[in-house]
């Protein structure tokens, strides 16, 4: 007898249609309707306490924009774009836990690979817990996210009181260099 893979709870639970999410109504008329209207943005910025959505919203953000055959604005969740990314293995969609990767290093990185091809319509990049950059590192992210390639949405999620105070103190420094 085979056994399935482990996989955790947050995983096995987590929405994966914006129909699925729960007390984010606004939040998911104004993503279905982008995605069907094509309206889509370069950045997306999600802030709010733990637990609220942010990065579930992101990931069903990013299946719905690459999936082959959206309905209304929401993700199939059978075409091989969603399942790659349902997956964790698409190479349009990329994850970065600011958390642990909070360097200039690692925004540099991000930075110089958001600029290559991609094989979907559409690269994403999921940068949760932006928050916990470094004032180096929010400069890097900052000046892409100014300045993106057309085949690249940012999705940036932290808590309100944090990101701001983050990326104020980027913009200031900024400001200050020139």
């Amino acid at each position: 007898m085979a056994s399935a893979p482990f996989v955790s709870l947050y995983r096995r639970y987590r929405p994966g249609r914006f129909s699925e999410l729960r007390g984010q109504d606004h939040v998911v008329r104004a993503l279905q309707s982008a995605v069907r209207d094509g309206r889509v943005s370069h950045a997306y910025l999600f802030s709010g306490p733990r637990g609220t959505g942010k990065t579930s919203s992101a990931r069903i953000l990013a299946k719905a924009l690459n999936c082959e055959a959206p309905v209304d604005g929401e993700p199939c969740g059978v075409c091989a774009s969603c399942l790659e990314i349902t997956a964790g293995n698409s190479m349009n969609v990329h994850e970065l836990d600011a958390a642990s990767n909070n360097g200039v290093d690692a925004m540099r990185d991000l930075v110089a690979h958001a600029g290559l091809g991609t094989p979907g319509r559409w690269k994403i990049y999921i940068v949760d817990e932006v928050h916990m950059l470094s004032t180096a590192a929010a400069n890097a992210l900052l000046k892409t996210l100014e300045e993106p390639p057309s085949h690249v949405v940012f999705v940036v999620g932290g808590t309100r009181s944090t990101w701001e105070e983050a990326f104020n103190d980027a913009k200031s420094s900024r400001d200050r260099t020139r």
